[in-house]
């Protein structure tokens, strides 16, 4: 497999590819310093192969790189923030209770 991610912004989301095709996306929205993450979803057939993790993990980045903070409304999305408290400074201090993430350790 050959796994890239792939910001489309003319379709407002980030997309997961093995070559030319699709097998997950994340959405999103740009709106001044903020990145809002509504949605992510990985093909269903392709389920377990850390595809999820790789697109959440890219887009972070891309979020980091762009010096935007992420209002994480996808569930996936503040699991994986949880998980990874590393990544915890990109959610507003003052957005974090909002998103159940005021207790998780950065």
């Amino acid at each position: 497999m050959d796994i890239t991610v792939v910001d489309v912004p003319e379709r407002g989301r980030f997309e997961i590819r093995d070559g030319d095709r699709v097998l997950g996306l994340a959405s999103y929205h740009v709106d001044g310093g903020a990145m809002t993450l509504p949605h992510t979803e990985i093909d269903p057939a392709m389920g377990g192969q850390g595809l999820g993790t790789r697109l959440v993990r890219d887009v972070l980045s891309a979020a980091r790189e762009r010096h935007l903070h992420v209002l994480p409304y996808c569930s996936f999305i503040r699991k994986y923030l949880h998980d990874h408290p590393e990544e915890l400074d990109l959610v507003a201090e003052d957005d974090r209770a909002t998103f159940g993430l005021a207790t998780a350790q950065s």
